[in-house]
């Protein structure tokens, strides 16, 4: 029941060496380091030096890591002489004649080289290492870059980082993993962009092999990542540089502790440090289980992790070996089980008249092989009919229509999120699917009644249980309400991320065993730097009713948002009533504008729901009816953050402030004659019209 993003600690690579570390950021032949020695980029943020992997206390290595987990705990983005390490503390660490960055042994053997073959004027160079990570080699009299780590990376992605396909000769800008976590040199695993006709992101084994992929990109995400929608995992763009015929992905955060490391295991992994940046989590990681793995059902097999056995062919086929299929061994595929009318060289009466048609998939990761056509939606169809090479297609916003002449190969059912598919089938399998499906129907329309029956007994005896209504009485919901806020002051103010969720609502929150309030459903939510208050989206998402009106008319959100939708649930606890299907004819007000109204009237005990009245939690009843309208207040300004909302409900501020007019209340006349004066009277428009506004005590 309880939905919960778990967070695993990480203890990353922990290395034992202490080094000196000079005030500059910058190697030239006269500036070098020895080992361990070490410089610091000018903000403070990386650090390059010489390291020993934990395990390993023989080898030395030159590498860039985080500046933050204390000196024994080296979190290494990048080595340099990673397949060839030193084997003593005599290294050096130069600018060489030529004008190469070198590593050098103490009998000047060369290690590593940055081998750049171009230098012009004489080796005049020097490298900085930059505060993105990135160690540059500069031309002094140029002033160009004319090398930098972030093309020869190690094993991790970082934010202004590009990983890359040379759309001419093939050639990668890519992750390699270490072979082990005590040895940098080059191991199994590589990741990176892989552009067959529509990009992906890849895990190859050996270089070749593919382990594991992204699905393609649409232009905001790869569409075969569920949970890119994240916020955790926001932040990527795709590129392409026209002139040097180049593909590229970069990946950028609001918070540049976040990066990507390929494990030797072969894990995609999402990083953050925590804790005042001395630990690290881990948020994501890919593959995550066996449906994950490239081609793990075969060709034309589908992966569903839900299911026992995961395995199953696609309609209209069936396990190419059924004795190996049995047994578990899924990856010799499946074949078709009766060939199209296309493909057949007799054709018999019975078939005349008869067209293959397709069978429709939903919320699926698309097979490998991908061709984009210029086709649009409603002609995408009409292609691959057209073409008996032709296995599937699908459309994608973003991307287009999508073809497959291939096999089928890599295709996954996903938790949420997907494309829908069009299987290619012979037209005896759909006329055997109808036949299923009408008697699935009649099947599923008893089990419907059954269940509607069940369940009208069921609310029928709980409307006699008066035990039943009382389950949730004030003392219960207000404990709900007290955990919810508590719950959103820890998103906002007490999380190592400041999170903004944007879709708080009672449908998002679950109630344990006990009654107590989860926030849930994070996927419009929003991260926020560390001095950021507000932002703003042209994409407008969320739920209305609970959005406040600078979100839903101008796309601005804060952590004032949260509190508006914060004040509307308070409201719908308190009253039992939702507000978007509350409506008081009467006086053509909604439960916002009811509720202000009651307030005005000092007659509040109307709103509260009747199963949970009683005059012994009067005043706290009226506290939180006072809270609920400081929240949906119409101005950001004029609503508490959630501290202080926290501090309300806990009686902690004695004194309330008077609340002014909720947002989305009815404006109309004042409503009681006796109300209404000139000092209520304000001119709301340029146009002299007048509007009363109520005001609040």
């Amino acid at each position: 029941m309880i939905s919960v993003a778990i967070v695993v600690l990480l203890s990353s690579r922990f290395y034992s060496d202490f080094g000196t570390a000079t005030a500059t950021d910058t190697i030239t032949s006269s500036q070098f380091i020895r080992d361990p020695e070490s410089i610091i980029s000018s903000g403070s943020k990386f650090k390059l030096g010489f390291f020993s992997p934990d395990g390993n206390f023989t080898n030395r290595y030159i590498g860039i890591w985080y500046n933050k987990g204390g000196s024994a705990n080296k979190t290494v983005v990048w080595v340099a002489n990673r397949n060839k390490p030193l084997i003593d503390s005599s290294g050096i660490f130069t600018i060489s004649e030529d004008g190469n960055l070198v590593v050098l042994n103490g009998k000047k053997q060369v290690h590593w080289s940055s081998n750049v073959s171009s230098l012009v004027n004489n080796g005049n160079t020097r490298a900085q290492l930059l505060d993105s990570g990135n160690l540059v080699l500069h031309d002094n009299i140029s002033q160009v870059s004319i090398w930098d780590s972030f093309q020869e990376p190690t094993d991790t992605f970082y934010s202004e980082m590009k990983v890359s396909t040379d759309l001419r000769t093939g050639k990668k800008v890519q992750l390699t993993s270490w072979r082990s976590l005590s040895n940098p040199s080059i191991g199994s695993f590589s990741a990176g962009l892989d552009s067959f006709t529509i990009p992906e992101v890849f895990i190859w084994i050996n270089g070749t092999r593919p382990y594991w992929r992204s699905g393609p990109w649409n232009g905001r995400y790869f569409i075969g990542i569920p949970d890119m929608n994240s916020v955790y995992l926001d932040g990527f763009n795709l590129g392409e540089d026209h002139q040097k015929e180049t593909r590229y992905l970069t990946f950028a955060f609001a918070d540049n502790d976040v990066f990507f490391a390929l494990t030797p295991q072969g894990n995609l992994e999402e990083r953050a440090w925590v804790d005042g940046k001395a630990h690290l989590k881990i948020y994501f990681f890919y593959p995550t289980n066996d449906c994950d793995v490239y081609g793990k059902c075969g060709d034309f097999g589908s992966c569903n992790s839900q299911k026992i056995p995961i395995c199953s062919c696609l309609l209209g086929f069936e396990p190419k070996n059924a004795e190996d299929w049995n047994r578990g061994n899924w990856s010799g595929g499946c074949v078709r089980r009766k060939p199209l009318l296309c493909e057949r060289t007799v054709k018999t009466s019975e078939v005349e008249g008869k067209q293959d048609g397709f069978f429709k998939l939903e919320t699926m990761k698309v097979p490998y092989f991908a061709e984009r056509s210029s086709a649009n939606e409603d002609k995408c169809k009409d292609q691959c009919s057209n073409n008996c090479s032709c296995k599937a297609y699908a459309y994608e916003i973003g991307v287009g229509c999508m073809i497959w002449t291939h096999n089928l190969i890599d295709i996954r059912k996903l938790p949420s999120g997907g494309t829908n598919l069009f299987i290619r089938v012979a037209h005896e399998e759909l006329d055997q699917k109808d036949m299923k499906l009408v008697i699935i129907l009649v099947i599923v329309g008893i089990i419907a009644i059954a269940i509607c029956t069940f369940f009208a007994w069921r609310w029928f005896a709980k409307r006699k249980d008066p035990q039943r209504q009382s389950l949730l009485d004030w003392p219960k919901r207000f404990n709900i309400i007290k955990g919810i806020s508590r719950g959103l002051l820890y998103l906002h103010r007490d999380s190592r991320l400041r999170i903004i969720h944007r879709d708080l609502k009672a449908s998002n929150i679950l109630l344990d065993d006990d009654l107590n309030p989860k926030i849930s459903d994070f996927g419009l939510a929003r991260i926020f730097g560390g001095n950021q208050d507000q932002a703003a989206t042209k994409r407008l998402v969320g739920t209305y009713g609970y959005m406040s009106p600078e979100y839903a008319m101008e796309g601005r959100f804060s952590e004032k948002s949260d509190v508006f939708s914060f004040g509307v649930l308070l409201l719908e606890i308190v009253s039992g009533r939702k507000n978007t299907s509350f409506y008081h004819e009467e006086f053509e007000l909604t439960l916002l504008g009811y509720a202000w109204k009651l307030w005005n009237d000092n007659n509040v005990i109307d709103l509260v729901d009747p199963l949970i009245y009683e005059s012994g939690f009067k005043m706290e009843i009226i506290r939180c009816v006072n809270v609920g309208l400081l929240c949906v207040q119409e101005f950001v300004k004029d609503r508490p953050n959630m501290s202080t909302v926290v501090s309300m409900l806990n009686s902690e501020i004695k004194d309330l402030p008077a609340a002014k007019q909720p947002a989305f209340t009815v404006r109309r006349g004042a409503y009681d004659s006796e109300s209404s004066s000139n000092q209520n009277q304000q001119i709301c428009s340029i146009n002299d019209v007048t509007v009363t506004l109520m005001e609040g005590r």
